[in-house]
This record gives structure tokens, C-alpha cells and sequence, in this order.
């Protein structure tokens, strides 16, 4: 079959032209390139699945490879420190069953360091993770770096000169004042380590106005750098130094944690972490963190010792069996009348009765109803009734300032005895 394409042109007077024409070629051709358009577009469209495809499984390989050496360095640790409360108990129960007390001391001194390196673990890893319950507040990133002084210098050596370039007028920032000293502490031991035939060490601080940078919102940040002349670190590694259980130290001389640490601190609090080496020269490692226009808040004079009870009665709510059979007992030995249940429908029908309670204790990650619903149902009924809410995390958590109202306050897990009392007082006070 032929193809025409029939066109009329006027042409003297009424009459008109008439012109013929054999397109079936060219028409032929352009359903022969539209068929090749549709075929490109059917192989690319394949060749992107597939593309993505194998990105989506190169991804998932690594998620899994930085899973398994998260996991291997968690075993590895925990490993460790659970053997060392496990034979400190242990070794207890035998002195205590054949009548020898005299290394009980030593034994449980021993297991208690080793829980609390465990929960110095636990925090590492938060922070990494950047779910790390943050209490942000305006503090004075110079004065933080001075109260370390004495502390740092005794733990640096003679070999290690330390030297502070701070700016001249105090500069804010918002953020979790016990987070930036440990950050300012890691940075330092790091530098240490890079120079064990001595160097040294310098800590900054400046102001810095950011703009259009794609990894920070665009304002005022305090720019907090430790630098070393130290051995510093190969372009190659650079990339992966924050993250969790790298480490270019020797077997056994580093978790890995502590630049990841002070990365999901920075980025948690809002700002970032960033490096620049050299090897041969040293390195800088600095911290922008979001300058704060709210006032530094003066230090509280030191508490007196803490007192007991004064036969208040505490309603606690943890559902976790032997942290709960434990603090109900701390209390009770406290000098407080303690009501321990693990049930939040329970806890309601306390609530909701003329029993008096002083103070309602919950922890905040329980299933069904979480603490923060049960203190608002509490205050529904008891509208001053102070609340301490326990997390060992909480994702509503992370920032107390946020989480928290009136008359409210948290304490992290795991906590010892002497800070739970001593929260717990200075509520009812």
C-alpha cells in the first residue's frame, strides 16, 4: 500500500492547484525511528533497574559488613567486661559461702569498675548512633575547655606540651555541657596517642558564620579545633575515621569509638565533625556546634551529702523484674515507702486511688503504654505529682528539654545508687 499526501494551493481567480505527493518512504522511516526511540528507551529503562538493582545490593553489603564489625567490636567488649562482673560475683558468693570476707571489698570494687566501663560503652555507642539523651543548654565552650586544664595537662605527660588559643570573649554554644567535655577529652587522649614521642597539642575556639553548606543550616556556630604535630593519618583512612571501631592504633590500644562518639555528638546537637591531616604534619579535628543566644547559667553551690526518706511514698513502674526488685529495695532502704509494680494498668488503679503518692518513678521504654503516657494520665488525676522518668533509650528521649515539662525530670541508665537518691530528693524538696 502507497501513502500520499494530497495539498491544495490557490492559484488565479477561484481556481487552485492541486499537489500529489508519494510519502509512504518517508513515513516508513519515521515509524522506523519511533520504533527505535521506543526500543532505547525500553533498554534504559531496564539498564537503570538493573543499575539500581545492584546499588540497592552494594548498599545492603555494606550496611551488613559495618554490621558485622559493629557487632564483632560490641561481642569483643562486652565479652570482656561481662566476664570481669561475672568472676566478681562469682568469686564473692565463694568468700561469702566459705566464710572468708576479707576480699569482698575487692572483689565487688573489681565488678562495679567493670559496669561502669560497660555503661561508659553503652553511651559510646548512643552517641555514635546519635540517640543519645541530650540535656542542651547554653554553656561556654571556653570555660568548659578551662575547667579541663589541670586535668588534661597530668594526663598528657611532661613530653606533651598543651596549649589553649581560646577567643578572647566568651563564646556559647547549645549543647550537652558533660557531652563536650568527654568530646574535648577524646580529642586530646587522641592527639596524645599520635605523638608518643611528645609534641604539641593546641585547642581553639572561634566564632564562625556558615553559609550554603549542604551539611549545616546556614548561622552562627562555635568552632571548637584540637590539632597535634603528631605522625597524622593517610588520605586512605580519612574517610572512615568516624566510623564505629575503626582505629589506626594498635591491637588492643583502641575501641575505635571515640572520634564516631564525637561525631554523633556533633551531629546530634546539630552541627558537625570534621578532619584534615597530614602525615608527617598532624592532624585537626573540629567540632562546629550551633552558637547559643540564651545566657550561661550559673553552677550550683555543692549539695550537702544526700539524705534519706522521710517515709514518702514512691510509685515505681519498671518492667524489667530485677532492676525493679533492686530499686524498690534502694528505696525501701532509703528511708522510703516504696509501691513496685511492672504493670501500667496496676499503676493506673494506684493513680486513680485516694492512696497518697509523693513521687511517681517509671521508666519510659515499656510495652503498651510508655512512661510518658502514664505520667500524663497521672497528672490527669494528680497534677503536681512529681515525675523521674528512667530510660536506658527512648526515641521521644533524646533531648530532655523537649521531653521534659514541669515538675519533671530523667535519669539515664544505668545509673548508680547515690545519683537515683539524689535526684529523687531534690524533686520532693
Amino acid at each position: 500500500m502507497r501513502e500520499t499526501e494530497w495539498r491544495v494551493t490557490p492559484y488565479r481567480d477561484e481556481a487552485g492547484m492541486v499537489f500529489v505527493e508519494d510519502v509512504t518512504e518517508q513515513r516508513r522511516r519515521e515509524r522506523d525511528q519511533l520504533q527505535k526511540i521506543d526500543s532505547a528507551h525500553s533498554q534504559l529503562a531496564i539498564e537503570i533497574a538493573e543499575r539500581e538493582r545492584t546499588e540497592s545490593q552494594l548498599l545492603q553489603a555494606q550496611k551488613m559488613d559495618a554490621l558485622g564489625k559493629l557487632t564483632g567490636g560490641i561481642a569483643h567488649d562486652f565479652n570482656n567486661l561481662l566476664t570481669s562482673i561475672i568472676t566478681g560475683i562469682d568469686l564473692i558468693n565463694r568468700q561469702l559461702e566459705s566464710g572468708q570476707p576479707e576480699k569482698l571489698q575487692r572483689f565487688a570494687d573489681a565488678a562495679l569498675g567493670a559496669a561502669r566501663r560497660a555503661a561508659s560503652l553503652t553511651h559510646r555507642l548512643l552517641a555514635f548512633a546519635r540517640q543519645q539523651p541530650l540535656d542542651a543548654k547554653a554553656t561556654d565552650v571556653n570555660q568548659s575547655i578551662r575547667s579541663l586544664d589541670d586535668m588534661l595537662r597530668r594526663t598528657l605527660g611532661e613530653r606533651i606540651v598543651l596549649e589553649l588559643d581560646l577567643e578572647s570573649t566568651p563564646v556559647v554554644a547549645e549543647v550537652d555541657a558533660n557531652q563536650l567535655e568527654n568530646a574535648v577529652i577524646n580529642l586530646v587522649i587522641n592527639a596524645r596517642d599520635a605523638m608518643p614521642d611528645g609534641g604539641v597539642i593546641r585547642v581553639r575556639t572561634r566564632r564562625q558564620h556558615i553559609e550554603r553548606d549542604p551539611s549545616l543550616a546556614a548561622g552562627d556556630y562555635v568552632k571548637l579545633t584540637v590539632s597535634d604535630n603528631g605522625s597524622g593519618i593517610d588520605a586512605s583512612f580519612l574517610e572512615k575515621v568516624f566510623e564505629p571501631f575503626f582505629t589506626t592504633k594498635p591491637l588492643g590500644q583502641g575501641t575505635g569509638l571515640g572520634l564516631s562518639m564525637i561525631y554523633g555528638f556533633a551531629r546530634q546537637s546539630g552541627g558537625d565533625a570534621r578532619i584534615r591531616s597530614t602525615v608527617g604534619r598532624g592532624t585537626d579535628v573540629s567540632l562546629l556546634l550551633p552558637a547559643s543566644e540564651h545566657e550561661v547559667e550559673t553552677e550550683l553551690p555543692p549539695q550537702e551529702p544526700i539524705s534519706g526518706g522521710r517515709g514518702e511514698r514512691i510509685l515505681l513502674v519498671e518492667d524489667t523484674d530485677s532492676l525493679r526488685q533492686l530499686a524498690a529495695e534502694v528505696l525501701i532502704e532509703a528511708g522510703y515507702v516504696c509501691t513496685a509494680t511492672g504493670d501500667t494498668q496496676h499503676a493506673l488503679r494506684i493513680l486513680r486511688g485516694d492512696e497518697a503518692v509523693h513521687l511517681l518513678l517509671t521508666d519510659i521504654g515499656m510495652p503498651g503504654m510508655d512512661g510518658r503516657e502514664l505520667a500524663e494520665a497521672a497528672r490527669a488525676w494528680r497534677p503536681t505529682l512529681p515525675v523521674l522518668f528512667m530510660t536506658g533509650y527512648a526515641e521521644n528521649a533524646m533531648e530532655r528539654s523537649r521531653f521534659l515539662s514541669r515538675g519533671t525530670d530523667m535519669i539515664s541508665k544505668p545509673f548508680e545508687i547515690d545519683m537515683l537518691l539524689g535526684r529523687i530528693r531534690a524533686m520532693l524538696d
